[in-house]
């Protein structure tokens, strides 16, 4: 049911609290208010934590939020406070905490209770409405909590008061290791990585399918590192799948967040900003990886040896992450140039109905020639491909785009060797491809979540500037340049120093977390790196030092998620997971090695090297756990190589070599120039003629060059 008189959250910004503002569940926001009202009436919260992209968020809604009798039984018993996760994720990182370690799993949504002091006392993920395989329904749920409160409060309330000290025994972190860090320890990630890899559809694990990015990008470092040809066949031939596969948008490019199966082939729909920021990433470094070569690794029941396959005169990754790119600038971009947050798996009430054709639909849509090719190169059945469980009348016979055949133009990279059957079925693909591109804009298009999030815009940017310095195409650097512009006018305030983490319609929130701080300050040093600009290494430096006053535990290593003026929080966590996104913890300590790097300021080391300290024993024993920040033991392990380059940065000479310097896949290297905050030795080199370029390790150069292709011998 929907009702007419909104709730309270019609007051609030977020697109997820928006989207329950009609529900006749009271909602609450998190804040005061709700604490306060559910310490007045003495009543158990009920926390609701999702996102508004999120499928299973929105069944969850439309089963029970929705439903009159649940409702009025929310409203009679309990506080119910709504929470989107993306805008919180500090107040998501400590519950989600409580579930996975009370139920073993996690996910979203998720439904925690707690006290009116906001400790948890029992939690899960989605309940149906009517129990099943032992189960309980939610109305059921609901009625043995108010049960349980009622006449066994003392065991709750000491139930909880046990369990939140042993959260935060767990989330406060050991005291700094002894372990010495060396390079076994990159060693033993990549077999741990490698031992899990799909040798038939590309990837690390089985069934659901995450990218994950933070593992291909470590086995190409490892690969690097100790030569290990093998790593660099797993990880291209995993990013071959997973852009000739369904978790693919194959006509308008980006990538959905998981798939369901192992084959890459059904996604769940919902598109984010943070995997499409790290998937750009790991398609620039699979171009540059493949140096004009791409390698296949044969199927399972192949016995081919290794297959070597003729890529067109630019490796075709680099295809890949200008579809990623220009679907985000198209589709996920505020005019003024922040980056929007994710489009939502489902439209009309159906799950990637959107994204989906029917074999009869395209019958219509193309000529019977196109139909033909389109058929063949797609996979397109009558069946179909994919079934929507979650809905009570699934439509029929929808078909996920992927490239099952693939013709010249259908997708890159091709992913065998099939050459086309005629010599029109490249136009005749692209043809159709038009088409299909144009009906789709003229279908209801998936719901846009429009916040702007410092952190994950922080990652995009990064993303925009490398793929500027890698592919040479201004609009990336454009579009960096003016997101930075727009994040510092909304979310910075340049007089205290302090980053925000939301805006959105108007209006910013007052919350400050380490991975705003911490993704920003990545993104700014790629900028930096790639254009040579000063005021944008002034910018790294105020990040950087702002952060590290806000965050870093200065006793015990690493970094909190929450400043310590966070007075909504019952503990203060320091995140220690990679997953879909990497944790603030490894991303600040890759970005501090790298401004230290370029600086030359140990206090901008220091954090970092502590933070490893602080996690060595995880890293050596769990790669699993923090893969990103395995990328910031490769950078600590040896001093970086360093190419600075000096002269006239309007000059088409100094331009070149900014960007040779950036088309050889070296993860170790810094790139700088010889003037504003970069380290001493740096503003030592002289300029020479319009510009030229030193390779330097320590305080020893190569002799310098203004021959772009010189540079590029004495980078490899």
């Amino acid at each position: 049911m929907v009702v007419e008189r909104p709730n309270r959250l019609a007051r609030e910004k977020s697109p997820y609290l928006l989207q329950h503002a009609r529900n006749p569940v009271d909602w609450f926001a998190w804040r005061d208010e709700a604490f306060g009202r559910a310490r007045a009436e003495d009543k158990p919260i009920f926390l609701s934590i999702g996102y508004s992209t999120c499928h299973w968020c929105h069944v969850m809604e439309r089963e029970s939020f929705e439903d009159e009798t649940v409702a009025r039984f929310l409203n009679d018993h309990f506080v119910s406070i709504k929470v989107d996760r993306e805008e919180r994720p500090d107040v998501d990182k400590i519950y989600m905490t409580f579930v996975q370690a009370t139920t073993g799993g996690g996910g979203w949504p998720m439904s925690v209770f707690l006290t009116p002091d906001l400790k948890p006392f029992f939690g899960g993920t989605y309940f149906p409405p009517d129990g099943s395989h032992g189960r309980p329904g939610f109305l059921q749920l609901l009625r043995q909590i108010t049960g349980l409160w009622g006449e066994h409060r003392s065991e709750l309330t000491d139930s909880a008061a046990e369990i939140h000290a042993r959260l935060a025994a767990a989330t406060a972190g050991s005291a700094l290791s002894n372990l010495l860090l060396t390079a076994d320890v990159l060693r033993h990630a990549a077999t741990v990585f490698k031992a899990v890899y799909d040798v038939r559809h590309g990837g690390f694990g089985g069934a659901p399918k995450f990218p994950q990015p933070s593992v291909p990008l470590l086995l190409l470092r490892c690969a690097r590192r100790f030569h290990d040809a093998e790593a660099v066949r797993m990880v291209l031939h995993t990013c071959e799948r997973m852009a000739a596969g369904g978790i693919h948008d194959q006509l308008g490019g980006g990538f959905a967040r998981y798939a369901v199966d192992a084959e890459w082939l059904v996604p769940h729909f919902e598109k984010m900003l943070y995997d499409n920021a790290q998937l750009a990433q790991l398609y620039l470094d699979a171009h540059l990886v493949s140096e004009g070569r791409v390698t296949r690794v044969p199927d399972a029941k192949e016995n081919l040896g290794l297959a070597e396959l003729v890529p067109p005169k630019e490796s075709p990754f680099a295809g890949v992450a200008r579809g990623i790119l220009d679907y985000v600038l198209r589709d996920m971009a505020h005019p003024d140039g922040g980056f929007y947050s994710a489009e939502d798996a489902d439209s009309e009430g159906h799950e990637g109905k959107f994204y989906c054709w029917t074999k009869e639909e395209l019958s219509k849509l193309l000529t019977a020639e196109e139909f033909k090719v389109a058929v063949r190169c797609f996979g397109i059945t009558d069946n179909g491909n994919f079934i929507d469980h979650s809905h009570p009348h699934p439509l029929p016979g929808q078909n996920v785009l992927r490239v099952a055949t693939p013709i010249d133009g259908a997708a890159r990279p091709r992913v065998h060797a099939v050459r086309p059957v005629g010599p029109d079925d490249s136009e005749l693909l692209a043809s159709a491809r038009h088409k299909m591109s144009d009906a789709r804009s003229r279908r209801v298009r998936p719901h846009l979540d429009d916040k702007i999030l410092a952190s994950w815009n922080g990652l995009m940017l990064g993303a925009m500037a490398r793929a500027y310095a890698v592919l040479g195409e201004d609009k990336y650097r454009v579009a960096a340049e003016k997101n930075l512009t727009f994040i510092r006018e909304k979310l910075w305030d340049e007089k205290s120093k302090t980053l925000f983490h939301r805006w959105r319609d108007g209006e910013r929130d007052n919350v400050q977390l380490l991975e705003g701080y911490a993704f920003l300050l990545a993104g700014v040093i790629e900028l930096y790196e790639a254009t040579l600009a000063s005021k944008h290494l002034d910018f790294a430096i105020a990040l950087a030092e702002t952060m590290i006053m806000k965050f870093h535990d200065a006793g015990n290593g690493g970094f909190w998620q929450s400043a310590a003026d966070a007075t909504d929080l019952i503990l203060r966590v320091k995140d220690d997971y990679d997953g879909a996104e990497p944790s603030g913890n490894s991303v600040a300590t890759l970005a501090l090695l790298k401004l230290a790097a370029l600086t030359g300021r140990e206090d901008l080391r220091s954090p970092a090297e502590t933070t490893l300290r602080l996690f060595a024993h995880r890293l050596q024993n769990f790669p699993q756990a923090m893969p990103f920040l395995l990328h910031a033991v490769d950078f600590w392990l040896e001093e970086p190589r360093r190419v600075v380059i000096a002269g006239d940065a309007n000059s088409a000479l100094f331009q070149e070599l900014l960007h040779t310097a950036h088309s050889v896949y070296q993860p170790n290297k810094i790139v700088l120039g010889n003037s504003g905050a970069v380290e001493e030795f740096a503003r030592t080199l002289p300029t020479r003629d319009s510009a030229v370029a030193y390779l330097c390790t320590g305080n020893t150069c190569q002799p310098p060059t203004s021959l772009p292709e010189e540079l590029r011998r004495l980078l490899r």
